[in-house]
């Protein structure tokens, strides 16, 4: 398979073209890494000015959507001593957590001295959305080239909960740990617009009323919370606009009890459902649903092409997608 000679990119990518020698025009377009690093220093010092307008006028300074993983452990660290954050952390439980993410999250709350919420919708109802969404794409084209459909539910599900957890606890800021793969510099600090929201949320609720039906609607905004009487919050990603070295990453959490998982993907740190959706996306589209999230990152030097290669080109465990589909109910 053809594939950029800079990033990762495949010639299967939805949008991608190549020039004679080989670069794709997403490297082609790419601004250069001092534009990026001048972005990054406002974005920060945007960021960093809207703490001190914030921090201390509410219970919490931040709901931390908490899933576990490397990057939102080491995020909800940077929060809490860098910028001494009074954080709620919350992990959305979708069944399929890692024994070993489980036990990080316990250690590390506790050890930086933060309130947790772990938060389980049914999983009866969960299961209903999975394996539909194992048959069946049930989103636009373009929202499935960055994540496999049965994240982006998931997904959707944990921003809207968080939105909602924020909005009636007047908490100003939801982070999130997305890479500055996944998360780009300029939606990096975001003010949620109503509109704006009840536009993104339409385009998930939807799909998965259709799915599941009432079942889904406690874990969406409801007609109330766009009444006026809610403060709307900043959405944050501090790793776009901060260091971001997985070495210093790892280095740093195992510091407070942090383990790596050993059931997990090589693109997952805490969720074991995830292999089973990268086969499926792979199956389903032809490229691996973290190829965009990789790519980026090799294109802005936080990594290896190489490294890059090796995560899009590792195998599946088989015996964790078996036992992902036997939860499941997928022969």
């Amino acid at each position: 398979m053809k594939r950029c000679i800079r990033c990762v990119l495949p010639e299967t990518f939805p949008g991608i073209r190549f020039d004679k020698d080989g670069i794709c025009n997403f490297c082609l377009e790419f601004e250069g890494l001092e534009y990026l690093e001048g972005k990054k220093a406002e974005y920060r010092q945007k960021f960093e000015r809207l703490v001190r307008d914030y921090r201390g006028k509410s219970s919490y300074d931040a709901l931390m959507c908490y899933s576990g993983g490397k990057d939102s452990t080491y995020t909800l660290t940077v929060l809490k001593e860098k910028y001494d954050l009074n954080i709620l952390a919350i992990t959305f439980d979708n069944g399929f957590l890692s024994e070993q993410a489980i036990k990080n999250i316990r250690i590390v709350v506790e050890n930086l001295g933060t309130d947790h919420i772990f938060f389980k919708p049914r999983f009866d109802m969960l299961k209903k959305i999975f394996t539909k969404c194992a048959k069946n794409n049930i989103y636009p084209p373009k929202t499935i080239e960055r994540a496999s459909t049965i994240c982006i539910s998931c997904m959707g599900i944990v921003k809207f909960s968080a939105l909602r957890v924020a909005l009636e606890k007047n908490i100003p800021f939801i982070t999130f740990g997305w890479s500055p793969g996944q998360a780009p510099i300029t939606s990096s600090v975001m003010k949620n617009n109503p509109q704006m929201v009840k536009m993104m949320q339409n385009a998930i609720f939807e799909p998965l009323y259709m799915l599941v039906g009432d079942e889904i609607k406690p874990y969406f905004l409801e007609e109330a919370h766009f009444n006026g009487s809610y403060h709307f919050p900043y959405n944050i990603s501090p790793l776009a606009f901060l260091e971001y070295s997985e070495e210093k990453i790892y280095q740093k959490i195992s510091q407070l009890g942090w383990e790596a998982p050993q059931d997990t993907d090589a693109n997952s740190t805490n969720c074991l459902i995830n292999s089973f959706a990268i086969r499926i996306h792979k199956k389903q589209f032809n490229f691996h649903p973290y190829v965009f999230e990789l790519a980026k990152l090799v294109r802005e030097g936080y990594l290896n092409r190489d490294i890059a290669l090796e995560k899009i080109n590792k195998a599946e465990d088989t015996a964790t997608v078996a036992l992902v589909k036997n939860k499941l109910g997928i022969k």
